[in-house]
């Protein structure tokens, strides 16, 4: 499955930046807004030391680990959502991901202007927010009508969807995003929720973008950020967006460690920043491994057996039979997968098993 994250933002906060460092992409990175007149398209590997360990003990022809999908998007400016600057456009770009990160500028820096003149995050997230708020409005708007022409013919689908409008019309006209609205995902007004396909109702990681003297514990900026989205279902990470390109310009993983350790970080905020986002999304890994490759596929958490099988192949999804599943730590102990058999503990599992995040797994399936 692809997965495609969005970094919005207003001009001049560390977009390109972060991009740059994320993709290793040379996105223009300028003093200057939009200088991301395109959105810039990266696509990053998931790092993950499973995968290493697992490669190290089957020695494979190849390691395949999964990806994600950057998306750079054009800076916003208020009036947006009536088209002002590359409204429209940032808007649509904004609609065909699945997770937005949101950087903030959480720095002081007199050669970088700030469109706004001043370092004020908590506004610049209220500026963006409320541009997404008013573009989520029109779409409740403009759905309006129909479901409720259509509800008082009594379909039931239609009723469902009129009563989430009325939830969350008050919610946006507060000032407030869709994704505060509590919700049961499984209930037929969670899947209208879901058709509407709402900006501020996507996944958001609020990325606090400090200089490298900040990138440890933060600053009063950050402070005012966590404290401002602390009834939001989100998340804030703290990172120093040039930090991070920097590190991404050098050759080799040592160098890279040993620049960490000088900052005094245990992990890269990139890494951090693509776990998050997996976390967000209710994303975990499943591996295949033999003598060809070993792989990692991305499932969504709480998948059974043939929706995981369905990752590699429809055909695997459509014939599944049972899944052969060994659980990473065994392998990991034993180191072969002949060993684990021996010691019992390879499991044939059916239909309703649900895979668990680092099952190591082989499908039968016959179409």
């Amino acid at each position: 499955m692809s997965l495609k994250c969005g970094i919005i933002g207003l001009p001049n906060v560390g977009k390109s930046t972060l991009f740059n460092s994320l993709s290793n992409a040379k996105a223009q990175s300028a003093n200057f807004p939009f200088c991301t007149i395109e959105p810039n398209l990266g696509t990053i590997t998931v790092p993950d030391k499973r995968l290493n360990a697992l490669a190290e003990i089957v020695d494979p022809e190849r390691i395949v680990p999964t990806t994600v999908e950057i998306v750079d998007i054009a800076g916003l400016v208020r009036g947006a959502s009536k088209g002002e600057g590359l409204g429209n456009q940032f808007l649509a770009n904004i609609r065909e991901t699945d997770a937005i990160i949101h950087v903030l500028r959480c720095f002081e820096d007199p050669n970088i202007v700030h469109v706004d003149g001043t370092i004020d995050p908590v506004r610049d997230k209220e500026v963006v927010d409320t541009e997404l708020q008013l573009k989520d409005l029109e779409t409740i708007e403009g759905r309006w009508k129909k479901a409720e022409h259509t509800a008082s013919g009594g379909d039931p689908h239609a009723k469902a969807m009129l009563s989430v409008l009325k939830q969350v019309k008050p919610i946006l006209e507060a000032g407030k995003n869709a994704r505060t609205l509590d919700i049961d995902p499984d209930s037929e007004e969670g899947k209208c929720f879901r058709e509407l396909f709402l900006l501020t109702a996507k996944p958001v990681l609020y990325v606090c973008n400090v200089t490298d003297d900040d990138a440890v514990s933060g600053n009063a900026y950050v402070d005012a950020v966590r404290e401002e989205v602390k009834d939001e279902e989100a998340q804030v990470m703290v990172m120093a967006a040039q930090m991070e390109a920097d590190i991404a310009e050098l050759d080799t993983y040592e160098e890279r460690q040993e620049f960490l350790e000088a900052a005094g970080l245990s992990d890269s905020g990139v890494s951090r920043l693509i776990r998050t986002a997996y976390a967000l999304l209710g994303l975990e890994t499943y591996f295949t491994e033999g003598k060809k490759e070993v792989r990692a596929w991305t499932y969504p958490r709480g998948s059974k057996a043939p929706q995981a099988a369905g990752v590699i192949h429809s055909d695997f999804e459509r014939g599944f039979i049972c899944a052969e599943v060994i659980k990473y730590d065994d392998f990991i102990a034993l180191r072969s997968e002949q060993a684990v058999k021996e010691a019992g503990k390879l499991n044939i599992e059916g239909k309703d098993y649900v895979v668990q995040d680092g099952d190591i797994m082989n499908f039968r399936f016959n179409v």
